[in-house]
C-alpha cells in the first residue's frame, strides 16, 4: 500500500504552478481593472485550478499504468504502473478531486453570478479526465497541449478575472496567452522526456509529432513567446517592460532542453519551468499594481 508521501508524489506538486499562475495574473488583470479584489473568490478560483490538476495528475497515473504506458517509465514516481496503489484506489482518488472541484466552482458561480462558466467547469472535468482516459484519449492523438492551453491558459486566467469583476480585459487575454504557453512548455518538457517509450506504447504526444530535436526547440520558443507578449501592453503600462526578468529563470532549463542529451536528467526542467511561470505571474502583477498606484 502506498505511503502518504508517495501519494504525494503522485499528485507531482511541480506541476501545481500550471494553475495557480493564471490565477494571479487573472485576479491581477482584474484588480488593475477596477481596484476591487475578492479575496474569497481568489481563494475557490485558486482551490478549484489546484483540484482539477491534482486530479488530472491522478487520471493520467491511472489510465496509463492500466494501459502499460508507465511500465518503462524513468519521469517523477506513477502509482499505478509502479503497482504501489490498486489502479481503483488511483482512479477514486482522481474522481474525488474532479468532484470537490466541482462543489468549490459551483460556489464560485453562485457567489460571482458567473453563470455562463458552468458549463466551462463541465467541460473541463469531462476534458481532465478524456486526455488519457475512456477508449479514445486525446493526449494519445498529440491534443493534450490543446487541452492544456485551453483550460490551463484561456479558461483559468479569463474566468478568474471574470469571476472577479464580471468582464475580460485585453491585460488578462495576455496573459491568459503568456501563461498557457508556459504550460505547454511544462506539458513539451515532459513528454520529450518520454519520447522513447511513449512512442514504443502508441501514445503519439505532440512532442512524438515533432521529433527529439524539434519539440526541444518548440519549448525555448514557447518560453520565449509568453515572455515577449506582455511588452504589447507597454503602450498604456511602461512597467510591463519588467516581464522580460523572466528570461532570467528561463536561461537554465532552456539551456538543457538545448543541450541535455540524457532524457532522465529533463526531470529537472519540470521543476524549473513551474519556476518560470511563479515568476512570469509576480512580475505581470507586480507591473500591474505599479501602474495601479504610482
Amino acid at each position: 500500500m502506498a505511503s502518504i508521501s508517495q501519494w504525494v508524489a503522485g499528485a507531482r506538486l511541480r506541476t501545481l504552478p500550471i494553475v495557480i499562475a493564471p490565477v494571479v495574473i487573472g485576479t491581477a488583470a482584474a484588480v488593475g481593472e477596477t481596484g476591487q479584489f475578492f479575496w474569497f473568490r481568489f481563494v475557490l478560483a485558486l482551490l478549484v485550478g489546484l483540484l482539477l490538476q491534482v486530479g488530472v495528475n491522478y487520471s493520467n497515473d491511472y489510465s496509463d499504468g492500466i494501459r502499460g504506458t508507465d511500465d518503462e517509465r524513468v519521469g517523477p514516481l506513477r502509482l499505478t504502473g509502479s503497482k504501489l496503489a490498486e489502479p481503483k484506489h488511483v482512479r477514486n482518488a482522481a474522481f474525488g478531486c474532479f468532484g470537490l472541484a466541482a462543489v468549490l466552482g459551483l460556489l464560485l458561480v453562485i457567489l460571482s453570478a458567473s453563470w455562463p462558466l458552468l458549463l466551462v467547469g463541465v467541460a473541463a472535468i469531462f476534458a481532465a479526465w478524456g486526455y488519457t482516459g475512456g477508449k479514445n484519449p486525446y493526449g494519445y492523438r498529440g491534443w493534450g497541449d490543446v487541452y492544456v492551453f485551453i483550460f490551463f491558459g484561456l479558461v483559468a486566467t479569463l474566468g478568474t478575472t471574470y469571476t472577479q469583476i464580471g468582464q475580460l480585459t485585453l491585460t488578462s487575454l495576455l496573459g491568459a496567452i503568456g501563461t498557457g504557453l508556459i504550460g505547454c512548455a511544462l506539458l513539451m518538457a515532459n513528454n520529450v522526456r518520454d519520447i522513447p517509450t511513449d512512442r514504443e506504447v502508441g501514445k503519439i504526444t505532440l512532442a512524438v509529432r515533432l521529433g527529439e530535436q524539434a519539440a526541444r526547440v518548440s519549448y525555448v520558443l514557447m518560453l520565449s513567446a509568453a515572455i515577449v507578449l506582455p511588452l504589447l501592453l507597454t503602450g498604456t503600462n511602461g512597467w510591463m517592460w519588467l516581464i522580460l526578468l523572466s528570461f532570467v529563470p528561463a536561461a537554465a532549463p532552456s539551456w538543457l532542453m538545448l543541450r541535455e542529451e540524457s532524457l532522465p536528467k529533463l526531470v529537472t526542467v519540470l521543476k524549473q519551468t513551474g519556476l518560470v511561470n511563479m515568476v512570469y505571474a509576480a512580475l505581470f502583477t507586480l507591473a500591474i499594481m505599479l501602474n495601479t498606484w504610482l
